[in-house]
């Protein structure tokens, strides 16, 4: 395997993490419309620490979340890539792809395109045989993506980091076969 540790797409770089995507990254974090399907905003340094695990997953694999950027104006606008969960989901073991990028880039096809080259390395790179994806049953936006990378909508679970009764415990797995 090739040690993939940046890549680009038409429109965006997936890139090592920098100092200077922390503030942004935390921003992002911080707001309410990003983080509704997620169970709290995240404080600055929980965002900070996410970015350094983000970023020494990348540096031990070769592969991870990676921070997205703009290529017409260098902008940090979130991250996404692929990702061991940790959390003991029914499902694994596994690989999902992820992402999530700041309120004012959505609707522009971002996330799919970083996604879909996430996918990619996946499948080509890593040959991973199948890669999940999973939200919170509510997350229209996200599972719009999920739809359009061609992943296939699998089962419901109850998400077990979250309490019972929880608002956003029940989740959606998609899933997405390598294509041979």
């Amino acid at each position: 395997m090739s040690n993939v540790m940046e890549v680009e797409t038409e429109r965006l770089r997936l890139r090592h993490w920098r100092a200077s995507d922390r503030k942004p990254f935390a921003e992002l974090n911080s707001d309410p419309r990003v983080m509704e399907f997620l169970p709290s905003v995240i404080k600055r340094s929980e965002s900070d620490a996410m970015a350094d695990r983000c970023q020494a997953l990348i540096e031990d694999r070769g592969w991870g979340f990676w921070a997205v950027e703009r290529k017409d104006s260098g902008e940090f606008i979130g991250f996404t890539g692929l990702h061991v969960p940790s959390a003991p989901l029914p499902f694994q073991p596994c690989v999902e792809v992820g992402w999530r990028l700041g309120f004012l880039h959505w609707g522009q096809g971002f996330a799919t395109e970083a996604a879909r080259k996430a996918l990619e390395i996946g499948f080509d790179h890593l040959q991973l045989p199948e890669i999940v994806s999973f939200t919170s049953v509510g997350n229209v936006r996200s599972r719009a993506v999920m739809d359009r990378l061609g992943m296939i909508e699998s089962t419901r679970f109850e998400h077990p980091t979250l309490p019972e009764g929880h608002p956003l415990r029940l989740h959606i797995l998609y899933r997405i076969q390598r294509r041979c």
